[in-house]
């Protein structure tokens, strides 16, 4: 169908809290997707069909209009810096960006940090005038202070379980983070109706959320 939405959605966690939100939102979304190993499935009643794909991808997706929207980490947006509109913050999968070391870590020149997200880091510590050498890696960060592979690491902070348990301390909280929505520029415009009304229902959801 001409008028489905294509909607990019991440694997994990975040999809799980994305999907009841979009089902508190009166979106007919089966319980049944939630563990399901399919890579792609049609909601007809929805109007909407998904596609499942690692969070780092989501933007990609949605950019080159394979997904007309997409929910994803700010934490993502900020580091893949697409070409893509920013929706709505959908307020789920909080937690925040960290620099995080040894508690008995000393100030050294030109440090080393190693981090997942290494045009976050870099733009953070060049607006601080702060030289340092970024050092890029895909799991266990909390491994390269540990190792002497970096002085610090820079990296996503949730309940700080992880830290405690490998004695690490959180030295500087940059930014707290939530999962938006976002929107391919071209179907902003042509699927306006379909994706307005999704924003206006997820955002007067919220908003119900929010009340005490």
């Amino acid at each position: 169908m001409r008028d489905t939405l294509m909607v990019a959605m991440p694997k994990g966690r975040i999809y799980k809290q994305a999907s009841q939100l979009f089902r508190d939102a009166g979106l007919p979304i089966p319980d049944d997707f939630d563990d399901s190993r399919k890579l792609i499935f049609d909601v007809p009643d929805a109007g909407m069909s998904f596609i499942m794909a690692k969070p780092v991808d989501v933007p990609t997706y949605v950019e080159y209009g394979v997904a007309d929207i997409g929910v994803v980490g700010k934490d993502v947006l900020m580091e893949e810096n697409k070409d893509v509109y920013e929706l709505l913050d959908l307020g789920i999968a909080k937690c925040r960006m960290s620099v995080i070391g040894l508690p008995d870590w000393k100030p050294v020149i030109h440090p080393r940090v190693a981090t997942k997200y290494p045009n976050v880091a870099s733009q953070y510590f060049r607006e601080r005038g702060q030289q340092v050498e970024v050092i890029k890696l895909n799991g266990s960060i909390e491994l390269a202070p540990l190792v002497g592979l970096a002085d610090r690491i820079v990296d996503m902070v949730e309940t700080g379980a992880t830290l405690r348990e490998n004695g690490l301390v959180e030295m500087e909280t940059m930014f707290d983070v939530t999962s938006r929505l976002i929107a391919n520029r071209v179907s902003y415009r042509m699927k306006n109706e379909a994706i307005q009304a999704l924003c206006d229902r997820l955002q007067q959801t919220l908003q119900r959320g929010a009340r005490p």
